[in-house]
């Protein structure tokens, strides 16, 4: 956040003074997506919630905003190694409104915002209820055999990996 709002101001404190012939409309639409971003990441800074089997880990992960954004979703990736049903353990995410096209409609679309991504992302740790379609199938199986055991490895996995 702090590169972008400091670009921001960079740009900001030369508009007016310098404008090349050829800027581009990419280069415009890059500054829409940087001034877009910086207002989204300042509304993320409330808490989120920190409840269910994942509470008390640490989890990083990458985002790319592509110049295409918000017309195209960010693409994300989990770079903290987890035992979870719907991110696996090289970090691909399952998660619905990350697809640019979604059967079931809840896919990207432009009116959606990194900050849907985040609580999409924190629901995947605090609602464990659903697994549909899981992506990491050898995780769903393991909590609808047995929870207590999934528990254990989810917090080995913390232990080991997200602190």
């Amino acid at each position: 956040m702090l590169t972008l709002a400091s670009k921001l101001k960079r740009d900001d404190s030369l508009k007016g003074s310098w404008t090349p012939a050829t800027a581009s409309d990419s280069m415009r639409r890059v500054s829409v997506r940087d001034r877009l971003l910086v207002k989204e990441v300042a509304e993320l800074e409330a808490n989120l919630p920190y409840e269910g089997y994942y509470q008390g880990g640490k989890f990083q992960f990458e985002t790319e905003v592509p110049d295409a954004y918000n017309m195209v979703p960010p693409k994300v990736k989990c770079l903290t190694k987890i035992w979870h049903p719907n991110i696996t353990e090289t970090g691909e995410i399952c998660l619905s409104l990350l697809r640019e096209h979604s059967i079931d409609g809840t896919g990207w679309a432009p009116i959606r915002t990194l900050k849907d991504v985040i609580w999409g992302l924190n629901s995947l740790f605090t609602d464990l209820l659903n697994f549909d379609d899981p992506l990491n199938i050898e995780a769903a199986e393991h909590h609808l055999r047995d929870k207590e055991d999934f528990q254990n490895k989810v917090e080995d996995y913390i232990k080991h990996y997200a602190r």
